[in-house]
Order: structure tokens, then C-alpha cells, then sequence
């Protein structure tokens, strides 16, 4: 890793220390340990791969486990970048990696073992695409589409706030946070427990009749994204934006990451639906036709780098726009820079070097947390509750 990217976003960097795995018990721990290898057998199980495959992947289930991290293989097509990044993280065990790093790469390793970015048959097969489609297909797609019904003919701002609310909580639907951990439960008081509340602004930034663009990067495909595209469709409907700008990831990332693929499957999903959710998917359809949605992608959003580093066209990008919204925890993970901040840290100290107005939309899943009030943070250390990493709470942050 350059020494650029090892340096933490804010004025306070110093005393947060980076996030490792290191530490037994940990979550970061827990996910190179034990989510890792579970999601190596998954994906082999997935398909019928052939013997190279096999070997790879018992390869990469042995050097995560009981081996140092190995750097890209040479003629590899992202070798060079993956070396830069990889400065000084090579030879030395994955534990000891920065967190967001760690991850990053062996997702990266993982679809190279399949033969991904290969040119043989395997070549831009998504190993988790399996995963999605089961899920797209799921009696819980089904039931939140019929729950539109019922939010057809009330009123324009209560409905607003029940989609923004949709989108939130749908990050819950996050196939890698299941892969160990079961589906985060629903329905008790946490569960609906969000830390932090700046909805108010959100929407203050986004007045009906201007004529503005929004983008939104997506997080998780399936039950989230079906969500995202419904309130982007509510933007557009509605006056709150003129065009709204998709952008996905390139490749297939952290298991269930949204790509444009992804975006289609959801949309054909909308569309085949009755009802209100077959006319939201109908409109989307033709705001792509037209350009008042538009999905685009760059190789920013599968690097291990935090948002601060972004490259000059991507920023470019978000300054255009009236508001970016941050769908999840990596990209909050991203925004705000992967660190044991303390928990009150002002989101607005460590986003300030963002390109325009930023939204962040998160359900709670790893360590990282800031811009609580002190009294909040109190009351959920009390409680004794994993609140951090159990994907029960959530928060809508802002800065203008």
C-alpha cells in the first residue's frame, strides 16, 4: 500500500487507530476467520467447476487461513494496481492487514481463482449469482412488493419517508453478512432502532422542483436494491430530482454488491410484477429509455481505498450532483475511513473533503461508527447489545 493510502481521512486520523483483524472474538476477526472460508465453500458448491478451479480455491482457502498474503499473479490485468496498493501488506499474515484492505483483496483473489477476469469459459461468470437470483426470487420479494399497495394512495410525504425508510432497513439484505451469521432479526424495538436521524435534511436538499441530479451509489443487489430503484423512482415522480445517476460496482464484490446486471434483474423483477410495483418498474424502465436514470460504473468502487482518494473524474462526478446518497457499510466505511473513530466524531469533520452534499443510508454491520450524539451513545453501550455489527440499527447521516 502506498503511503498516501495508509494515512486516514480527518483532522484527528492520529488517534484512530486502522482497523485490524487481529484481535480474537473481534468482528474483523471473525469475518477473515470464520466468513472467508465459509463463503470459499459456498461459491465452490455453487457451480461445477472444473479441477484448476478446485486447486485455486483450496490455494486461497490455505493462505488465508495458515499462509501470508501472496501478491497478484504477474500478467494478471490489475497487477500493477493491486501491487501499488499491496506495499508492504505482502508476505505478511491477512490479520495484520488494514480491515477494508484485507477484504477488498480477497474478493479480489477469489473471483481470479473462478477464472473471472480470465478469457476461458468462466470469464465474467459472477460466482454469486446464484445467491442473488435465489433471493430476487424469494416469498419476501413478493411480500414487499404487494406492501406497495398499500402506500399507492397516501400521502406524498408520509410515503417518502416510508420508502427512504425501505431503502435504509433493505441494507439488511446483505447475503456475505448472512453467510455465518444468520438474518439479522427483525421486528423487536432495536430493530428498528436508528442512531442517528438527519432524514429532515435529506430532504431539505432535495426541494420538489429542482432541477437537479442525485446520485446514489448502490451497496447490496436483490432486497436492496429493489428498494433504492422504488425511492429513486419516488425522486424522479415526484420533482425531487431530474435525473438520478446509478453507479454500481464493475466486477461482482462482497458477495451480493450490486453491477448492472443486477440492475436489470431487478428491474425485470419490478416489471413482471402486479400492481403498484409493476407500474414503479414500468417507469423506471422508461426513465432509463429516456435518460432520467442512468446506470454508470468505474473501477474506484472495487479498490481498497477510502472515498478521500477517489480519482479526479469520479470527483468530478459528485460535484455535479445536488446530493450523493451512500447506500451501506462499506461505502460508509469508505466515506468516513475504516478506524476506531470515537463514536461522537462529527461526520461533517471527516467528510468535508466530499465533493458536494453527501447522505450516507446504513444498517450497522462492522465497527465503524461516528456522529452520535453522546447521550445516544450512552444509552446503546448500556444496553449490552452488539448494536455495532448486528445489522439490528441504522442512521441516516448528512452534511450539506
Amino acid at each position: 500500500m502506498t503511503e498516501k493510502a495508509s494515512r486516514a481521512t480527518g483532522p484527528t486520523a492520529a488517534g484512530a487507530p486502522v482497523i485490524l483483524s487481529n484481535e480474537p472474538g473481534s468482528f474483523a476477526w471473525g469475518v477473515m476467520a470464520k466468513r472467508h472460508p465459509a463463503l470459499i465453500q459456498q461459491v465452490r458448491d455453487a457451480f461445477p467447476y472444473g479441477p484448476r478451479q478446485h486447486e485455486a480455491l483450496d490455494a486461497l482457502l490455505d493462505e488465508i487461513t495458515r499462509g501470508a498474503i501472496e501478491p497478484p499473479a504477474d500478467g494478471e490485468h490489475d497487477h500493477e494496481s493491486w501491487t501499488d496498493w499491496g506495499q508492504g501488506r505482502f508476505g505478511q499474515s491477512w490479520y495484520d492487514a488494514p480491515f477494508l484492505w484485507a477484504e477488498s483483496y480477497f474478493y479480489r483473489k477469489l473471483l481470479a481463482a473462478v477464472g473471472y477476469f480470465g478469457t476461458g469459459p468462466w470469464g465474467g461468470v459472477d460466482p454469486f449469482a446464484p445467491f442473488k437470483q435465489a433471493e430476487l426470487r424469494g416469498e419476501a420479494v413478493d411480500e414487499e412488493l404487494r406492501a406497495l399497495d398499500a402506500l399507492a394512495d397516501v400521502a406524498v410525504d408520509e410515503r417518502a419517508t416510508a420508502l427512504l425508510h425501505a431503502s435504509l432497513w433493505g441494507n439488511r439484505a446483505d447475503l456475505g453478512f448472512r453467510v455465518v451469521e444468520g438474518e439479522p432479526a427483525v421486528g423487536g424495538p432495536e430493530a428498528s432502532a436508528l442512531v442517528a436521524d438527519e432524514s429532515a435534511l435529506l430532504w431539505k436538499l432535495l426541494p420538489t422542483g429542482a432541477a437537479s441530479t442525485v446520485a446514489v451509489v448502490a451497496d447490496n443487489a436483490g432486497r436492496e436494491l429493489i428498494p433504492d430503484l422504488i425511492l429513486i423512482d419516488h425522486l424522479l415522480e415526484h420533482g425531487r430530482a431530474e435525473k438520478v445517476v446509478l453507479h454500481v460496482k464493475p466486477y461482482p464484490y462482497y458477495v451480493s454488491d450490486a453491477m448492472t446486471a443486477d440492475v436489470v434483474d431487478c428491474l425485470r423483477r419490478l416489471t413482471d410484477a402486479p400492481g403498484e410495483a409493476g407500474r414503479i418498474g414500468g417507469r423506471l424502465w422508461k426513465a432509463m429509455a429516456v435518460g432520467n436514470l442512468e446506470v454508470r460504473s468505474h473501477p474506484f468502487f472495487c479498490a481498497p481505498l477510502p472515498y478521500e482518494e477517489m480519482p479526479a473524474d469520479l470527483r468530478s462526478e459528485f460535484e455535479g450532483a445536488a446530493l450523493t446518497i451512500l447506500k451501506g457499510d462499506l461505502n460508509y466505511r469508505r466515506l468516513v475511513g475504516d478506524r476506531h473513530w470515537g463514536a461522537t466524531t462529527p461526520f461533517a469533520d471527516l467528510t468535508c473533503y466530499f465533493p458536494g452534499a453527501v447522505a450516507a443510508l446504513r444498517t450497522l454491520k462492522s465497527d465503524v461508527i461516528v456522529g452520535l450524539e453522546a447521550g445516544t451513545l450512552d444509552s446503546l453501550e448500556r444496553s449490552g447489545a452488539a448494536w455495532r455489527t448486528s445489522g439490528t440499527h441504522a442512521l441516516i447521516q448528512v452534511r450539506r
